[in-house]
């Protein structure tokens, strides 16, 4: 059987790539982070580094082990971190991911009534279109626009949102409305680049958008800078609905013409069912989903 503390050496020389370095991180000397690899080594019958001028490289046997210690030590964080969220209160670092556009547009506006309430938390919000991996604790809480596929998660479907095109007034002012389709060809379209990470139901409003092509475009990756370039008075964009709400002057074109329903769902691994800060965010995320909600269907009320 290995022993674990020459895996801790053995691993904290592979990720420096050196024994001094690893020493210094271990608060050990060269010559005992030595001693351990080469006990390591007789323990195995194998050679798990190439000795150069320059530092140590992996051998191919020293890969193998390395990959499996990586592993260990990411699921040894994830315990650890695991043990904390279930007895803490709710402050410390919660680490959220959302599409760009979610959070920079809806969700970002919203924080300061959640800081309000716990003022000792400190939030990471990650906004990007790759899928973080949540059992391996690439981040605590997701905001997804489809519903996840991970297992061992638990998952609430908060919201729908749908694709619109929107102008500011003064833009349709200096430019005219279009009443059709194919008017489009006129008016300048913002919209996200087409080989940009989206939702399909985007995607596919883009596509038929695109078949009648605008003599001018304006793509751009994410929702946010489609915001910008729409209340800067560049053209007509398409933007989530849920825009509306704190930009209530933008004026809806074409609006026979909408997306399919994209899901918005948040997600957390299983093992946080018991953290207080997941569980902090998650009932402010739906306590604001339903003021929101409330909100839209007060304001079509009124409007009809």
């Amino acid at each position: 059987m290995m022993d674990w503390d020459k895996l801790r050496i053995f691993h904290a020389v592979a990720d420096a790539g050196s024994l001094t370095h690893a020493g210094d991180v271990l608060h050990l000397s060269q010559s005992a982070v030595s001693r351990q690899i080469r006990g390591l080594e007789e323990a195995l019958n194998t050679n798990l580094f190439h000795r150069h001028a320059r530092g140590l490289i992996l051998t191919e046997q020293g890969e193998l082990l390395f990959d499996a210690t990586r592993a260990m030590s990411k699921r040894l964080d994830a315990a650890s971190a695991r043990i904390r969220d279930s007895e803490e209160e709710v402050f410390g670092e919660l680490r959220v991911t959302c599409a760009t556009g979610f959070g920079t547009l809806w969700l970002a506006p919203r924080l300061p009534a959640l800081y309000a309430k716990f003022p000792d938390l400190k939030i990471d919000l990650m906004l990007e279109e790759r899928v973080l991996d949540l059992p391996m604790r690439e981040a605590d809480v997701a905001i997804r626009m489809k519903e996840p596929s991970q297992a061992d998660l638990i998952r609430k479907r908060l919201m729908s949102v749908r694709m619109r095109l929107y102008a500011t007034p003064e833009y349709l002012r200096a430019n005219g409305t279009p009443q059709v389709i194919e008017d489009m060809v006129n008016f300048r379209l913002i919209c996200q680049s087409p080989s940009a990470a989206q939702v399909s139901a985007g995607a596919a409003l883009i596509a038929q958008l695109m078949a009648h092509p605008s003599r001018s475009t304006f793509t751009v990756n994410n929702y946010f800078g489609v915001l910008q370039a729409v209340l800067n008075h560049l053209g007509i964009g398409l933007l989530p609905d849920y825009v509306t709400e704190d930009f209530p002057h933008l004026v809806r074109v074409l609006p026979d013409l909408d997306s399919a329903d994209v899901p918005v769902f948040l997600a957390y691994p299983e093992e946080l069912r018991q953290s207080r800060r997941v569980a902090a965010f998650r009932d402010f995320v739906v306590e604001e989903i339903f003021n929101y909600r409330r909100n839209r269907r007060d304001g079509q009320t009124t409007g009809s």
